[in-house]
């Protein structure tokens, strides 16, 4: 059996109450009795019982993180972040996937209030537009922090990444190789993140006075395999080189270019978004847009602890922190090296 607080005190022959405080070092205890009643606490094994502590605080010390997919690296990195923080605080993380879709979200926003959780950070899914589940946390006191895929009509704190000035870089890139027809393969349009890479890339030719073809630009689901039947779609328009709308999507469209006989970049140059795990070792190796997925973790925790801690006013308009993406250029898009090995 588990060693409790009494087994300590009968062994010391003090009050149950002391020992307590004596493992919380209470001023009100000398330093001998703290000493002793640490010194048999760990000789008997003694483990906290957290959830005993966390009714009388009343906080469960537990943030709820909502997820679209664990398949994605880029999801595990915001993690990874997210959990930096949390440990900094003696918090821990309660991770649920909503697989993209919408009942499963609100499942998950059900789940995370049935525990107690004393926050949620979250990544809308793809699949969600009625928003009303997240608009219930906040309606019960339950601080929320959107990363990645954040909403404004929500009007809570958020950190995201400048995905227009990502996707007009990476268009940008495309040209500055000798690109000029430059296809875009885009996700969902209701997704705030896509619509603005599709923003950037039509900004991005228009600066530099290439006309934007509408036969050039399709739309997928944002996966492998529709990676594929959208540059499949798009072959027939003869481009020079693709953006597409995130890492999994070129994947896919970089063997339907191979399956189609066409040399990549020789014939066609192609950018992702995302910076996944995977794309430094494909051949030839995936450019791409790295969009700080650690950092990014790192300060969503950080905005939810400055709420759970009252540093941010919840009657102040709801901070939202911007990151600056990074185009990383690798084989799969550098033309120059060809002319100039």
């Amino acid at each position: 059996m588990a060693t409790t607080l009494l087994d300590i005190a009968r062994e010391l022959n003090v009050a149950a109450a002391t020992v307590s405080r004596a493992l919380n070092d209470h001023p009100a205890i000398s330093d001998a009795t703290r000493e002793a009643v640490k010194q048999v606490a760990k000789r008997m094994n003694y483990q906290p019982n957290k959830i005993a502590s966390s009714l009388r605080s009343g906080k469960s010390k537990i943030i709820g993180v909502i997820i679209p997919s664990a398949e994605i690296n880029f999801f595990g990195s915001v993690i990874h972040g997210i959990e930096k923080i949390a440990s900094r605080n003696d918090y821990n993380v309660i991770i649920y996937q909503s697989n993209e879709l919408y009942e499963l979200e609100k499942k998950a926003v059900q789940t995370f209030l049935r525990s107690r959780v004393d926050g949620v950070l979250a990544s809308i899914s793809k699949e969600t537009i009625n928003l009303k589940h997240y608009a219930d946390l906040k309606t019960k006191g339950v601080p929320l922090v959107l990363f990645d895929r954040a909403n404004d009509a929500l009007g809570v704190p958020a950190v995201v990444v400048n995905d227009y000035q990502g996707a007009f870089n990476a268009t940008r890139h495309l040209i500055e190789q000798g690109c000029s027809r430059i296809a875009h393969i885009g996700g969902q349009q209701h997704v705030t993140n896509f619509n603005q890479r599709l923003r950037g890339y039509i900004d991005a030719l228009n600066v530099h006075n290439i006309a934007v073809n509408d036969d050039l630009i399709v739309y997928g689901k944002v996966s492998i395999e529709s990676g594929r039947e959208c540059m499949k779609q798009l072959l027939s328009g003869k481009p020079d080189a693709v953006f597409a709308v995130e890492d999994f999507t070129a994947l896919g469209a970089m063997q339907a270019i191979k399956e189609a006989g066409a040399r990549i970049p020789e014939d066609i140059a192609i950018i992702g978004f995302a910076n996944e795990m995977f794309s430094e070792y494909l051949t030839p190796s995936l450019s791409t847009v790295n969009q700080h997925t650690v950092r990014m973790g790192e300060e969503a925790a950080s905005l939810f602890f400055d709420l759970l801690h009252k540093k941010i006013s919840l009657k102040a308009p709801p901070r939202k922190l911007t990151l600056e993406p990074e185009v990383i250029c690798r084989q799969s898009s550098i033309k120059s090296l060809l002319a100039n090995p």
